[in-house]
């Protein structure tokens, strides 16, 4: 699920906030362990840049020099290896978000690992300082990783480091943005602008292939309740996937959120609020169905009840939560098909494809 290393909703968020406050690592100790190795060539990296180095990164919390192409690249958010991977840069270490895929690569990106097994760090209490240093990064990406001040600059004691934009979101900013900063870094802004374009034309000839979805209403759920609510999706927080597609999210919903940027909570009571001409469902199992089904008045809502509900499996969950250039691509091929029965009133109330 979104924020949930341990299938909380929400419990990414409320962790690493408390791990931010409570950090108190000696970083000269960390970084000393770190200036002594020699960098060798990435052998898995397909690409070469096209960008002169250095390289100065803006980040919100600061700027991120590159000296050089980086050889050892460790990611420390939930989703940047599936924009290095797509970039032809493997990653020596990756972040375990949830799924518990090999390497932290889901399905759609395994491929171009190309047989390399990067190091999975856990973010459950913050980043993992210790690991992180004894990796010897020249370059450590996270730009959807929730950093804070604090955390950047400990994190910049070690290797330079990426963060968000200034004004975007700690988690989920703008994917074009992260694209962008993660491109650059690696001295490949053109092939980034690329990945976007790619993503923007694809988007565009669905939505061409299907005029019937423009106008439509749309609300995004999570699969399942957690904890007595269930957690939807105001307008622009991780919905373009459908806006992109001519759909019009529900109104209202950014009410229910605790902060601007994440998921809206409804309880039973309210859970009408997301009736739409469409819903999509998030689902990663069969079991996740009735679950919803027995929320509150979930299963009387006129578009559970008329077919125009979808309920993804796991993968196709996962691919919508990640937003890259990459997942997008696999959320086209398998999502449109789902949403041409939803919009004609004939989804099944099943995860199967």
């Amino acid at each position: 699920m979104p924020f949930a290393i341990t299938h909380g909703p929400s419990g990414v968020l409320v962790r690493l906030a408390a791990a931010g406050a409570a950090i108190a690592l000696a970083v000269a100790g960390l970084t000393a362990c770190s200036t002594d190795a020699a960098v060798q060539d990435n052998p898995n990296d397909t690409t070469e840049p096209s960008d002169a180095f250095p390289i100065t990164i803006d980040n919100a919390f600061g700027q991120a020099v590159i000296e050089s192409e980086p050889q050892r690249i460790v990611v420390v958010g939930l989703t940047e290896q599936d924009v290095l991977l797509e970039l032809g840069v493997v990653p020596i270490a990756t972040t375990e978000w949830y799924g518990e895929q090999p390497y932290a690569v889901w399905p759609w990106a395994t491929e171009l690992l190309r047989g390399a097994e990067p190091v999975v760090l856990d973010q459950t209490e913050g980043p993992q300082f210790e690991k992180i240093a004894s990796l010897e990064p020249d370059l450590t990406v996270g730009t959807n990783a929730g950093l804070d001040q604090e955390t950047y600059d400990k994190l910049s004691e070690i290797a330079p480091t990426v963060s968000t934009v200034d004004g975007e979101e700690r988690y989920f900013s703008d994917w074009r943005a992260r694209t962008r900063q993660i491109a650059k870094a690696v001295g490949r802004s053109a092939e980034g602008e690329q990945l976007i374009a790619g993503v923007d034309e694809a988007y565009a000839a669905a939505a061409a292939a299907h005029p019937e979805f423009a106008g439509k209403t749309a609300s995004f759920s999570q699969g399942s309740p957690w904890e007595g609510a269930l957690y939807v999706y105001p307008d622009g927080v991780n919905t373009d996937f459908l806006t992109d597609l001519g759909f019009t999210m529900t109104q209202g919903l950014e009410s229910y959120a605790d902060m601007p940027g994440e998921q809206a909570d409804l309880s039973a009571e309210n859970v009408g609020l997301i009736d739409a001409d469409v819903i999509v469902f998030a689902t990663e199992k069969e079991e996740d169905i009735q679950s919803l089904m027995d929320f509150g008045t979930l299963s009387q809502l006129d578009a559970v009840t008329n077919g125009r509900a979808v309920y993804t499996d796991g993968t196709l969950a996962g691919a919508v939560y990640f937003m890259t250039p990459l997942s997008q691509k696999y959320v086209l091929e398998h999502l449109v098909p789902r949403l041409v029965d939803a919009v004609d009133g004939k989804a099944p109330q099943t995860t199967e494809v």
